[in-house]
């Protein structure tokens, strides 16, 4: 059993938030409220949990930690980035992990200066979660993993019942993607596939509900190119560790 941090990301060299996994029977992370605790297969025979919130960096202290909420987003507060800046981060540049130089606060704009130019970043040390400690996601290595292309189309077109199990939506007012688990009998009101954010509309109280039953929502971040910061609220991409031009995971729309 695997586990995943998330992470909205633009794609190609544009950055956003971020998705990885870690080791189900590494200790520290399902005891402390850092998992949602829902099973999502990405293979046959394979299955993840999703972190609890999206990863931030801070630069100053060289520091990895998951978003205290899944809504939570830093915004165009991003646009801050440097080696030296003391507020947090959440859109970053495809394998800026820190490994070889390949720091999370880069901004070239040139895509094979990311990752090592040209391979999948799975299972490397350029990936975020396998190559940090995340702090509040049981501070050690090794612990989680971001997702390849394959395992995102398969959450989202290939496992049982996929078609019922997402969706666009809005928690609190904040647009992003809704991503139920394989085994989801909650009985609150939920619209599979839907054209407009409004439609799945949650407040805080009932997403804390939805999400003790193992719901997961990855909010619309933007996404950074250089250090400029677009579509915060509206719009956002999510990293793979596969080595494509294509965005594994895009929402965007009006936000109505």
């Amino acid at each position: 059993m695997k586990r995943i941090l998330k992470n909205l990301l633009l794609f190609g060299v544009a950055t956003a938030m971020f998705s990885a996994c870690g080791d189900g029977t590494s200790s520290g992370v399902s005891s402390n409220g850092t998992l949602v605790k829902g099973e999502f297969t990405v293979a046959r025979g394979k299955k993840v949990y999703f972190s609890r919130g999206n990863l931030q960096y801070q630069a100053s202290t060289n520091t990895w930690r998951f978003a205290e909420h899944q809504w939570d987003m830093i915004g165009e507060e991003n646009e801050n980035i440097s080696p030296n800046y003391d507020g947090w981060i959440d859109l970053f540049g495809w394998g800026t992990s820190g490994y070889n130089g390949k720091n999370p606060y880069m901004t070239s704009k040139e895509r094979t200066d990311y990752g090592d130019g040209e391979n999948d970043i799975a299972g490397t040390n350029y990936d975020w979660g396998v190559y940090n400690k995340i702090s509040n996601g049981g501070n050690k290595a090794g612990m989680w993993r971001t997702l390849t292309y394959s395992e995102w189309s398969y959450i989202l077109h290939n496992r049982p019942h996929c078609e019922d199990l997402y969706s666009k939506g809005r928690v609190d007012g904040i647009c992003g993607l809704i991503l139920l688990p394989d085994e989801w009998n909650y009985s609150i009101g939920f619209s599979p596939q839907s054209k407009e954010w409004k439609t799945n509309d949650y407040t805080l109280e009932e997403w804390s509900i939805m999400e003790s039953h193992g719901a997961v929502f990855l909010p619309a971040a933007g996404y950074r190119y250089g250090t400029d910061v677009y579509g915060v609220g509206s719009y956002g991409d999510y990293w793979s560790s596969s080595a494509t031009t294509a965005p594994a995971v895009c929402t965007s729309a009006a936000t109505t």
